[in-house]
């Protein structure tokens, strides 16, 4: 399985918080998560440019080149 990095290159494992470094806004809804809102306990999965994460009750998965560790 490939190594999972965030934008700045550093390798995200399992339970990792990270960090939003942009706004993204979420597909489906009027819901926008802004820049520097952190996302804890972490979830790899199989894409490697992938994580899946918590915001609240809302599982969703995110593209890590718009993150990075804290």
């Amino acid at each position: 399985m490939p190594e999972t990095k965030d934008s700045n290159g550093n390798v995200l494992n399992d339970g990792d918080s990270v960090q939003l470094i942009k706004d993204l806004k979420l597909k489906g809804t009027s819901s926008t998560f802004k820049r520097g809102t952190v996302a804890k306990n972490i979830r790899l999965t199989d894409n490697a440019g992938e994580i899946e994460c918590r915001f609240g009750k809302t599982t969703i998965v995110l593209k890590t080149e718009f993150l990075k560790k804290r």
